[in-house]
């Protein structure tokens, strides 16, 4: 010993998170009861307010009042849920909305979604799904039900704009897929059991309807215009 004490140092305790913040709209009190004892219940999420109806929260957060996330339901008396989101966004542009809803109307999700909620559950989803998709809304992430999903889905396919009809026939559709498969004139005659100049007759009728002079801009605009999908 050099008569020097030593002193043992502790690594400092690790910084607990801070739990994420939730409110809820919802004027169904059983349901909302329920899903604020399962928020206040569950892992790093406390539910410090719940409210029957928007304008409050509207009102609150006007005041300058803050929160990580909200639950809203979408049916609700006076303003609902999709009228009131535009005006909470405008407030707290980075608040997480996440819509909660019976319903599976394609126009309410949209209009949801547009208005920039950061999720869409039906309320026949198990409870536990709120408390995933909070955490998954946090993270970035954009929760939805499988059947709201695939509703999104569809709309937005139904939202993209239509593939061009170039008014191809059967035959010339053919030709041009075979074309764009890497297959010579030759090639594509031997498949589809054709003459030469048949394939050939078949190719100069695509490249006037595609308004293209080649067989490499006729394969080019059918990868642009997704021609052969």
């Amino acid at each position: 010993m050099n008569g020097r004490q030593t002193l043992e140092t502790k690594p400092p305790s690790p910084i607990p998170p801070q739990p994420v913040e939730v409110w809820v709209i919802e004027d169904n009190h059983a349901f909302r009861k329920a899903v604020v004892r399962l928020l206040n219940e569950s892992e790093n999420i406390r539910c410090t307010e719940s409210f029957s109806a928007c304008e409050d929260v509207i009102a609150r957060l006007s005041q300058g009042a803050s929160v990580d996330v909200l639950l809203v339901d979408v049916q609700l008396s006076g303003m609902n849920g999709i009228e009131a989101l535009p005006k909470i966004k405008a407030i707290s542009p980075s608040l997480c909305v996440i819509m909660l809803t019976v319903f599976e109307d394609d126009e309410k999700i949209f209009k949801a979604i547009c208005a920039g909620a950061s999720g869409y559950l039906l309320k026949s989803s198990p409870l536990d799904t709120i408390v995933e998709s909070v955490h998954q809304a946090m993270a970035g992430g954009s929760p939805m039900s499988p059947r709201v999903a695939t509703a999104v889905l569809k709309m937005f396919k139904r939202l993209s704009p239509p593939k061009e009809d170039f008014s191809l026939t059967d035959r010339e559709r053919q030709v041009l897929e075979l074309m764009v498969d890497g297959m010579s004139k030759k090639q594509i005659a031997g498949k589809l059991d054709l003459s030469f100049h048949t394939v050939d007759y078949f190719l100069r009728n695509v490249y006037a309807k595609l308004h293209v002079h080649s067989q490499a801009g006729a394969v080019a605009k059918a990868i642009k215009e997704r021609i052969c999908d």
